[in-house]
């Protein structure tokens, strides 16, 4: 390790709201690269697994910050946001902040609250685009959001943006595809018979494994970037040749193929397939400095089958 990189562990004290799925692999990539890394749960029947990951467990509520968890932000060099605003727009109070980690900050990230904080990244979706018919769109898309989940994602990064820039502090906007990892992909659907084959003409989903989020944190927060990332996979595809690669893998056959039209889904699931697009990430290549490790379903899926890593 050099001495700028070891200059960087030595000052980097790490924050990561919401150590859920991708929350969890950041904080692992970061600890295990020497940095102090401390994540927030709900529950503390989590701790051990955070620890495990070389993360020091702290509870927050989704509400507000106790006594230990204020005087870890008053440490903290580095935030991470991985919590999603709620899915519903609040019709009470339209103009209350949607995102509940400025919430407990009382809408700030405030010199008093936070003094040594140096940057900041926001864990979004891609889903704040909307549809776009499925082109091509890249970080200057309009942002079209067709679900209530999805216009709240835009307030809160909205939030975030105005609240960081009160502080003249970098914010990266990191907008993620449709997520999987180890225990959450189409192999271990395959595998426990939960796999559906929808077929939807021309539709297409990109997707972004876990440990590339990992690596886009890594690499913003090491440079202190700032601005908007798609962090995505380089090859948008239909969902069902996704399902049936993953058969193959296993040496299943898959399910039939059910015409989405006339499949009995739940209002959310059928709310993904209103959008379709095909999301660019060149712009975290060329800024960031991405190489995509998962950089399309059928190396990841091969691969994660090959490394029984799924």
């Amino acid at each position: 390790m050099g001495d700028a990189a070891v200059k960087r562990v030595r000052q980097m004290k790490v924050l990561i709201f919401g150590c859920g799925f991708s929350g969890l692999e950041i904080g692992r990539r970061l600890a295990s690269q020497g940095i102090a890394v401390t994540g927030t749960t709900r529950s503390q029947d989590k701790f051990s697994l955070l620890r495990q990951a070389g993360i020091e467990p702290l509870l927050f509520d989704g509400h507000s910050c106790d006594q230990t968890l204020t005087s870890k932000l008053a440490e903290t060099s580095h935030l991470v946001i991985s919590i999603a605003p709620p899915r519903q727009e609040n019709a009470e109070e339209p103009k209350s902040s949607v995102d509940p980690v400025l919430a407990a900050l009382g809408g700030l990230v405030a010199p008093d609250r936070l003094p040594k904080l140096t940057w900041v990244g926001y864990l979004s979706t891609v889903g704040v685009y909307g549809n776009h018919d499925g082109a091509w769109i890249d970080e200057t898309a309009d942002l079209s959001p067709s679900s209530a989940r999805s216009r709240q994602r835009v307030r809160a990064e909205k939030e975030w943006a105005d609240a960081t820039e009160s502080r003249s502090l970098p914010l990266a906007i990191l907008r993620l595809s449709g997520i999987y990892g180890p225990g959450r992909n189409a192999l271990k659907s395959a595998k426990q018979g939960r796999s559906r084959r929808l077929v939807k003409s021309g539709q297409v989903f990109n997707r972004i494994h876990v440990g590339d989020i990992a690596q886009a944190v890594d690499l913003a927060s090491s440079k202190s970037v700032a601005g908007i990332f798609n962090i995505t996979d380089d090859q948008p595809a239909p969902p069902q040749d996704v399902v049936t690669f993953a058969h193959q893998l296993l040496g299943t056959s898959p399910p039939p193929e059910l015409d989405f039209e006339s499949a009995d889904l739940s209002p959310m699931a059928r709310s993904f397939y209103g959008d379709n697009k095909r999301v660019s990430n060149l712009r975290s290549k060329n800024l960031l400095g991405m190489q995509y490790q998962w950089p399309d379903y059928a190396v990841s899926l091969q691969r994660m089958f090959d490394e029984n890593d799924w």
